[in-house]
């Protein structure tokens, strides 16, 4: 498999996933079409942004215009839907696919630049949280990643699974599949049960 294209196939897909729900919450704060615009583009490319930079290469938006046109099509989407729906179970999945996906493609990106172990996982955590921690703050609503759902443990478990399966030479299907999964059940597992990360208690 060709590894610089499943970075960019990957990137593509969280890209949409990340601008869609972006473009959701935007909405539903009542922000005109240039603020939904604005936060489905921070939420979806700033994670692989940072993730980049933090490499010394150029973000992957300058290198590949192409990933505006899922923005555009997430914010088309949500314009045309409106601002009477909440941001319900269907986003949380999208938002938790493009969190999966979003970490597979950034602990890859590390290994096609030859990221040592331990940078390769917080790169991969970077790229993909970061998108939605500046959404929620530009929206002004408690940001996800600090209080809840454990998305933070999730990226955590999604990167270390695939750096360890691909220090082993597993298969690049196989090792993508199964950390995207990884990502997804810890979050799902954590929404269904309402686990988080242990929080600092008055006494």
């Amino acid at each position: 498999m060709d590894l610089e294209l499943l970075v960019y196939t990957l990137d593509l897909v969280s890209t949409f996933a990340f601008a869609l729900v972006g473009a959701r919450v935007a909405a539903n704060k009542g922000l005109d079409y240039g603020g939904i615009l604005l936060i489905a583009a921070i939420a979806s490319i700033s994670g692989g942004t940072l993730r980049n930079l933090f490499m010394g290469i150029r973000p992957p938006w300058i290198q590949h215009p192409w990933l505006f046109f899922p923005i555009i099509a997430a914010v088309l989407i949500t314009i045309a839907i409106g601002n009477k729906q909440e941001v319900g179970r269907f986003a949380l999945s999208l938002d938790t696919l493009g969190l999966g996906v979003a970490t597979v493609s950034s602990a890859q990106f590390a290994l096609t630049y030859n990221a040592p172990f331990l940078a390769a996982v917080v790169l991969s955590i970077v790229g993909s949280v970061t998108g939605g921690l500046f959404r929620d703050i530009l929206c002004q609503v408690q940001p996800v990643l600090l209080h809840r759902e454990t998305v933070g443990t999730s990226a955590l478990a999604g990167g270390l699974v695939y750096l360890s399966l691909a220090q082993l030479d597993v298969n690049d299907a196989v090792t993508v599949i199964i950390s995207g999964l990884t990502v997804v059940l810890v979050r799902e597992i954590s929404i269904k049960f309402n686990w988080n990360l242990p929080k600092v208690v008055s006494r």
